[in-house]
């Protein structure tokens, strides 16, 4: 007699193949049905292109372009209005990276726009307060995890530099829909109703700020932040100051001292961004760029260094001989994260050498192309969740951004100070307490980041910005997209759209120095790979799990410079879209 598990996995195989058969039959015509599958067409427009997760945001993106906007104003506008109606992955209440392309130097700017932890906050209080919790590690929610808010100063560090329009021309938008109200989308709403649930009884006004009536909005209820809209005019009218030197902290520090919180209006007068050269690598003849630690996208760039080694092209892109590869690089690639990616201001980081070829090479040897590796560690002498918002926008001029901005998990810490409308970001989560790692924490130091844009280039001009949102899995999606795009042909649409996987397991940038993968770790598998791919992964010594959710959600443009026209596509998994003129 079969067991009640035994019933449930045959249960799951069977609807995996009823969908995989359906899916199969939805391929466009003039592709072969048995490599991709897509949602809907690309956007094409001449003049420009707004691409991210809420339709209204994107649009809000496009009206700034149309009304002489550059780029980067559509980006700060669109961000603006993410951060009212996604909250449950972005608010100037968190962390912002991007980078930039400048048509008329032709030349790629980056910009680091993370926060700090408190400068009060020493090593030392912060064990003494996990002890009285009887906590090892940093909690996600609640006031420890808080570091200052970098996206206000990326905004206006962006604009001094690359705008064009007034900054309340930009915020003019999102500042109406937060008084006057916008339906809420549906996958937005959901994972709003679970923030509601988590946070409605912490200290300060969560409940009360992202609330209809005490209940979290459903798909089209209307919802409004006055505290939000007037916030906004606040920036609106008097720039940065207000947020880092006048009113908005001075709010924020009387609220942390009356709560027990540590951010101090001096955190704020210190907190500047950094301007960052993107590092890159080739991969197959194009030139991928990431940002540097402390975000993990060059984690990207240790995994395509990796797999250019391998002729991916003659291998389908869901079978397992592909897969299989792909998921060992990752395993070797994660653990180097681990042990190295941090605040490069308190850490001497070789990134030079982890994304060199010859090391590339040198971590390939360790690489079983038969069977799953279950220990590895890392080659040179709680992670994996997180919701964020990634948004790309390019303009009449050739100018193109690449930005990702982030409360880390969901709305953050729940902490929202009375009045601004907003709620924290929760990234000190991310530091080590281990003393001997490179992401251990200190006050005054950026944590261990999971949020990456990235941007790619061929024969020195723009090819396509991108970004897949989603805590660890940002990396693993980066590679399968540009492996979806540059070995197996696929379309912008179609690399978004097809299936994907996720590895998870691997040490984290929390965990102690000398932790290390010892179990194999897990993959997750979406319907559309074959179950003839996960019974051979399996047979490897792979352990391959059916899920539903948590593979990221992709955005991307793409420019085309012999019809000089721009081609976007919006993650089928979110509720956004891509729009151009």
């Amino acid at each position: 007699m079969l067991s009640a598990q035994t019933s449930l996995s045959t249960a799951l195989l069977t609807a995996l193949l009823l969908t995989i058969s359906f899916s199969s039959t939805m391929a466009q015509p003039d592709r072969l049905t048995d490599k991709t599958f897509t949602s809907r067409s690309e956007v094409i427009a001449q003049n420009g292109m707004v691409a991210t997760s809420q339709p209204l945001a994107a649009q809000v993106g496009l009206q700034i372009l149309k009304k002489g906007g550059s780029a980067v104003d559509a980006a700060i506008a669109t961000n603006a209005a993410l951060g009212l109606m996604e909250p449950t992955g972005s608010g100037i209440g968190g962390d912002l990276f991007a980078i930039v392309w400048d048509a008329s130097e032709k030349k790629l700017y980056g910009i680091n726009a993370s926060g700090r932890s408190p400068r009060n906050l020493t090593y030392q209080k912060m064990q003494e307060e996990l002890e009285e919790r009887d906590r090892e590690k940093i909690p996600p929610y609640g006031f420890l995890p808080i570091t200052v808010p970098g996206a206000v100063d990326g905004w206006f560090e962006l604009h001094e530099r690359f705008g064009e329009l007034p900054m309340d021309q930009i915020l003019a938008p999102s500042i109406k829909y937060a008084r006057e109200g916008f339906p809420v989308s549906p996958l937005i709403a959901f994972y709003w109703r679970i923030g509601l649930r988590i946070h409605g009884d912490r200290p300060g006004a969560f409940g009360e700020t992202f609330s209809i009536d005490g209940e979290g909005p459903q798909k089209g209820d209307i919802f409004q932040n006055p505290d939000l809209a007037n916030t906004y005019q606040l920036l609106a009218q008097k720039g940065r100051s207000a947020f880092y030197e006048g009113e908005i902290a001075e709010q924020i520090d009387k609220f942390m001292r009356k709560n027990g919180g540590y951010l101090r209006k001096e955190d704020f007068e210190k907190h500047h961004s950094t301007w960052v050269d993107p590092v890159s690598v080739n991969y197959r003849g194009y030139e991928v760029y990431e940002l540097p630690p402390n975000g993990q996208g060059i984690a990207a760039l240790q995994m395509l260094q990796m797999l250019e080694e391998y002729d991916l092209s003659s291998m389908e892109p869901r079978s397992v001989d592909a897969l299989h590869r792909m998921i060992e690089v990752k395993k070797q690639v994660f653990e180097d994260r681990a042990k190295f990616y941090a605040d490069p201001a308190f850490s001497d980081i070789p990134i030079q050498k982890l994304i060199s070829k010859s090391y590339a090479r040198k971590r390939l040897e360790e690489i079983d192309t038969s069977s799953a590796a279950r220990r590895v560690r890392s080659g040179a002498d709680v992670l994996e969740d997180g919701d964020t918002v990634y948004l790309t926008t390019a303009d009449d001029e050739g100018n193109m951004v690449s930005l990702i901005q982030s409360n880390y998990r969901g709305m953050g810490s729940g902490i929202v100070v009375p009045g601004l409308g907003f709620g924290f970001q929760d990234r000190g989560e991310l530091f080590s307490m281990d003393t001997a790692h490179a992401n251990r924490y200190e006050a005054g130091k950026r944590p261990f980041h999971t949020i990456i844009p990235a941007f790619v280039m061929k024969n020195d001009r723009p090819f396509m910005t991108l970004g897949v949102m989603g805590g660890a899995m940002q990396p693993q999606g980066h590679v399968q997209i540009l492996t979806n795009i540059i070995d197996f042909g696929m379309n912008l649409q179609e690399a978004g759209d097809a299936a994907r996987w996720r590895h998870s397991g691997s040490t984290s940038p929390t965990d102690e120095q000398d932790a290390f993968l010892h179990n194999g770790g897990t993959v997750n598998m979406e319907s559309g790979i074959p179950y003839q791919t996960i019974r051979d992964l399996m047979l490897m010594g792979h352990d391959v799990q059916y899920s539903v959710g948590g593979y990221g959600g992709y955005q991307a443009i793409r420019y085309d410079p012999e019809r000089d026209i721009y081609i976007g596509a919006s993650e089928s998994r979110k509720d956004g879209h891509a729009i151009g003129y």
